[in-house]
């Protein structure tokens, strides 16, 4: 004997809503995490990020400690967007859409780069 499930009204909308995405859900995020040095040098804990291509979230954590503003930007292929600086204590982020390759992660703080503060993410 087959059986038959018939949704109306509430119960489709209802339905639909479980099966499809959410609006502000999106699977080709790739999310990484890095801070800044929790004792005030110019540099992350990290020299080298992979992501898969697609959009890409950097988060920053600037810890308390550092004593200084820090911010992340991403650069290269086409691509130049800053994250906004933020006191320590804060988070900084910065997402991007990028296509296979590489790119220079780094602190937007004037001179912070220069002096250092700076990686490569290698997407592919």
């Amino acid at each position: 004997m087959i059986k038959r499930l018939v949704l109306t009204g509430a119960g489709l909308t209802l339905a639909l809503a479980l099966l499809a995405p959410s609006a502000g859900s999106v699977p080709d995020t790739t999310v990484l995490s890095l801070h800044a040095s929790s004792t005030g040098s110019l540099r992350f804990n990290v020299k080298r990020l992979a992501a898969h291509h697609g959009l890409v979230k950097l988060v920053m954590r600037n810890p308390s400690s550092s004593g200084l503003d820090h911010g992340i930007a991403i650069e290269g292929r086409g691509v130049d967007k800053d994250g906004r600086t933020v006191a320590p204590g804060s988070t900084s982020t910065v997402s991007a859409r990028l296509k296979p390759g590489r790119y220079t992660f780094y602190c937007p703080v004037p001179g912070h780069r220069a002096a250092g503060m700076k990686g490569t993410l290698v997407v592919s």
